[in-house]
């Protein structure tokens, strides 16, 4: 089993860490080649275009290989109702035809379309119910028990 999660502000890092702490699974960052500068309202804009255009960003190797896993749990910031570029990035031209997939979301409000986003661009793969996690900045709404519940069903 491998957690393979892009996290921007930390939000979905603090979340796919308590999945690796319920599951035992493998854990790999993925990270964008060049850094989202600027403030806020900079990365915000840049993100809206780069959902808009279908702009892929260049992504660094993870140190893992997906296709030694039969089980991925993928997570990803909502970016734009949408999952993050470097998570599109990340699954683009990747084969995971027979895997099963288990995405989930960190948001503040909505997951939009993200989940079906991953199904989307996970052709041939088993995606499972999706895990919708809230925060209020970097305030976790969703409790702790539901997010172990969930990873704790992907690890029976």
């Amino acid at each position: 089993m491998l957690i393979a999660y892009y996290s921007l502000g930390g939000n979905t890092d603090r979340i796919a860490k308590m999945i690796r702490e319920t599951t035992g699974a493998q854990i790999a960052r993925i990270e964008t080649c060049r850094a989202y500068a600027g403030s806020y309202n900079d990365i915000v804009d840049r993100g809206q275009w780069e959902i808009d255009d279908g702009y892929l960003p260049e992504i660094k190797q993870i140190d893992a290989d997906p296709s030694d896993h039969e089980t991925l749990i993928l997570g990803s910031p909502v970016w734009w109702y949408a999952l993050a570029p470097a998570m599109r990035a990340f699954l683009k031209d990747r084969n995971l035809q027979g895997k099963d997939i288990y995405p989930f979301v960190t948001n503040g409000g909505w997951p939009g379309q993200a989940f079906e986003d991953c199904k989307d661009r996970c052709p041939g793969a088993t995606v499972h119910h999706g895990l919708d996690v809230r925060f209020s900045e970097s305030t976790l709404l969703t409790t702790e028990t539901a997010i172990e519940d969930w990873a704790g069903r992907i690890a029976e």
